[in-house]
């Protein structure tokens, strides 16, 4: 039978799982209901658990269970939602490291989601739920991986890494070091603006730069005949002259090579960085994982207090028990009234057989898929839209409705 429910293209199609029938939107699904995770694994998680429900008792009440926990214990809950808020895509992340892609920024993002672990792991701890118990063995505190990062990576990295600006002050002494060499030379053009303004009496005057010319002294035509006999004219434009002096010409030389420098070290600095973290992918993988499950959990513990779900008894048996069962989304769609909630017992031995009968429009079709979607939900470890429910293990589900 295996440790997943079969479900066929076709009814998850009809079953409107993760979207609509017709106009193929999450809004109206299933998904759309349920999905009320944090991070965009568990989201994606979530979308797999719809799709391939548990075939064993104990797994699945083991995920009923975490629920309940997270049901009850809304302090947790909600402490846990607040953590997950800052989580980012640790599956995604993982894959750009793993192929060398990641940037300075998807650093700082793997850092600032290692710094929320161990507050996860504090929420998780005494639970007394076995699956929450073992979600929080497999979550790794990350330290190791923090620690770089925050002592090697400026907060706010450029999206380019080959440029420079990314590697902290005080990570490499030779870099500092040569850093330190220009600061003389990068706060003299800094001020020559101003020095020059004040010495030729030129008010506009500006200082600038560009990758075809380097710096430059710009001064405007109103002002041609104060220019001073050391500027060498660099370019004409049509409202006014680019100019430089050999001073500015030298000093130039000697920050642009040094910037070439700089930016070369940070580059290898960081491309060493990057490679020494490729030795933590199997522990990231592991809570990306752990955290996508838990966010799932968490999403379906919320839905469940919300929406007056129950938690359904879900054994070997070979009989569905359902009393007072409502359908998840078309309840959540009725503005005016109420949906009129249900009952179905249907056994293999004795009544393995209902044959439903009215005239168009009498809710047959929602009667179906409602029993399916209860008996779906309930096998993927959610609570479900109903008074009870004793739900006999299903291996699978056909509809063409």
């Amino acid at each position: 039978m295996g440790q997943h429910m079969s479900l066929d293209k076709s009814t998850i199609k009809n079953l409107e799982l993760t979207e609509t029938l017709f106009e193929k939107k999450l809004k109206g699904s299933l998904l759309g209901v349920l999905d009320k995770t944090h991070t965009a694994m568990g989201s994606r998680k979530m979308k797999q658990w719809l799709k391939e429900p548990l075939n064993d008792v104990d797994m699945i009440r083991q995920r009923l269970d975490a629920v309940e926990v997270l049901l009850d214990e809304i302090l947790i809950r909600n402490h846990i939602k607040e953590h997950l808020k800052r989580v980012y895509d640790f599956e995604r992340l993982t894959g750009r490291i793993a192929c060398g892609n990641a940037n300075g920024k998807d650093l700082i993002a793997l850092r600032n989601s290692c710094a929320v672990l161990p507050d996860i792991k504090a929420e998780l701890d005494g639970t007394g739920a076995y699956l929450l118990d073992e979600l929080n063995n497999q979550i790794h505190p990350l330290s190791d991986v923090y620690e770089l990062i925050d002592k090697s990576i400026v907060e706010d990295p450029p999206f380019v890494i080959k440029e420079g600006g990314l590697i902290k002050q005080g990570f490499s002494a030779e870099l500092d070091e040569l850093k330190a060499s220009i600061k003389d030379a990068q706060e003299w053009i800094a001020g020559l603006e101003g020095t020059e303004r004040e010495r030729t009496g030129i008010k506009n005057l500006k200082v600038g730069y560009n990758k075809v010319f380097g710096y430059y002294l710009e001064v405007t035509r109103s002002y041609y005949d104060l220019i001073p006999d050391n500027y060498i004219r660099k370019q004409t434009l049509a409202n006014c002259e680019r100019f430089i002096t050999p001073e500015l010409k030298e000093t130039e030389r000697l920050v642009l090579n040094a910037e070439s420098k700089i930016n070369q070290m940070e580059y290898e600095l960081f491309t060493e960085i990057r490679e020494t973290l490729q030795q933590y992918i199997r522990e990231i993988q592991e809570t990306s994982k752990s955290i996508a499950s838990l966010d799932v959990l968490t999403s379906f513990a919320e839905v469940s207090e919300k929406n007056d779900y129950t938690k359904p008894d879900v054994d070997d048996s070979e009989a569905i028990t359902i009393v007072k069962g409502r359908h998840p989304v078309i309840e959540q769609t009725i503005r005016n009234g109420i949906f009129v909630s249900n009952d179905i017992y249907i056994d293999r031995d004795k009544d393995s057989l209902l044959l439903i009968t009215g005239p168009n429009m009498a809710g047959k079709s929602t009667y179906m898929r409602q029993t399916a979607i209860i008996v779906l939900m309930a096998q993927a470890g959610c609570f479900v839209p109903a008074e009870s429910a004793h739900i006999g293990l299903v291996d699978r589900i056909f509809t063409r409705i």
